[in-house]
């Protein structure tokens, strides 16, 4: 008797883990009790225990006995959340990936949605929309969402050049396996791993879609959570971005794209370096000057177009290496941000997304590198 193949699933879910015991069974049970009942054979779910030390592992035990289509891989050490994706990625079987953080969840519908455009569309990378969720329960819209809306069909990025605007995750972005495969992408050790993954995914894509729904759920404020942690280990964000334009100079040696990723490159860092969450103020002068120092670096030659308004002030700051006459200007900013009304939304963790259709001044250089 001939044994029929077994079909790849149209979707394979990766889900890294580590020290998240509290919120695990959550997004787990969001992405399998989301699946269709029809559509069982279309997804599977793979999650990574990047040696937890807390009860992820044995939660993920029972899970797998209880739900034999789930698949767990046990790390024996921890590798961090880059090489965790990477582990998964590499037993995974699915035409596309989606990668899930496990302190994080899915809304009701999502997987079915997903699915649908995935078949209608058959892009290289689609991109969803996700809400910011507080541990107050609040819950907000991202300010790049709205870089999402209208988006007609399928495109090519410079079709919607404002799409690279849109927050630099992996987990809004389901990517087609064999594209990843063909770009030479894989995850980075290090904080800020998207970096070098994200962008290139949507420069090198043919085929771009966009589900303009709500299909993730993203939490904040979480102990551990990178976002607020003060730690040292946000400096990871300088090689990180040398691994991105390490990477646009070998794929676009003709400077495509270089001045758009320059100007999220400076305004990302100075998210960074304004946030008490995450830098510890004895470390804010270090962080600027290596701030300057990148900035002076990948200056593309002909210019970019800077932001206005007190942003566009502080990139002129950190072109300058003014680190003195920034610490100023953050007080002050912050001396009247204490009497305004807090706005409704929040910046994104590259900062917020400044309007597509926005005129900027194009900064321009002399031969050096200065202006």
């Amino acid at each position: 008797m001939a044994i029929q193949p077994t079909r790849a699933p149209l979707l394979s879910i990766v889900v890294p883990v580590y020290g998240v015991e509290a919120y695990l069974r959550e997004c787990l049970d969001s992405i399998h009790d989301g699946v269709p009942a029809h559509e069982t054979a279309a997804v599977e779910l793979i999650a990574v225990n990047d040696a937890s030390p807390d009860g992820c592992g044995q939660l993920l035990r029972e899970y797998a006995a209880d739900h034999p289509n789930v698949r767990v891989l046990h790390l024996a050490t921890n590798v961090g959340l880059g090489p965790a994706r990477n582990a998964g990625l590499d037993v995974a079987t699915g035409e596309y990936v989606w990668f899930v953080d496990s302190d994080d969840w899915l809304p009701a519908g999502t997987i079915a949605a997903v699915l649908d455009r995935l078949r209608a569309d058959r892009p290289d990378v689609m991109m969803i929309d996700h809400l910011r969720v507080y541990e107050c329960g609040r819950r907000d819209v991202d300010v790049s969402s709205r870089l999402l809306r209208a988006t007609p069909g399928v495109v090519r990025l410079a079709d919607r050049p404002q799409l690279l605007r849109v927050q630099h995750t992996a987990w809004n972005k389901v990517v087609r396996r064999e594209f990843m495969a063909e770009l030479g992408l894989r995850f980075h050790p290090g904080w800020y791993e998207d970096i070098p993954f994200s962008h290139p995914l949507l420069i090198g894509a043919s085929r771009i879609s966009v589900l303009d729904r709500v299909c993730y759920l993203y939490r904040l404020g979480r102990q551990g959570a990178i976002t607020s942690t003060r730690s040292g280990r946000h400096f990871d964000a300088f090689e990180q971005y040398d691994r991105l334009f390490a990477w646009l100079g070998q794929r676009h040696p003709d400077g495509r794209w270089h001045a758009e990723l320059f100007d999220l490159m400076v305004s990302h860092f100075l998210v960074v370096v304004g946030n008490d969450d995450r830098l510890h103020p004895h470390l804010r002068r270090r962080f600027f000057r290596r701030v300057a120092e990148h900035y002076r670096r990948y200056l593309p030659g002909d210019g970019y177009p800077r932001p206005g308004g007190v942003a566009g002030l502080k990139h002129r700051l950190v072109g300058r290496n003014s680190y003195l006459a920034y610490a100023a200007l953050r007080r002050v900013h912050r001396l009247a941000g204490r009497v305004r009304t807090p706005p409704t939304t929040t910046s994104t963790g590259t900062g917020a997304a400044p309007d597509p259709t926005e005129a900027r001044p194009l900064v321009r250089t002399n031969g050096n590198g200065t202006r």
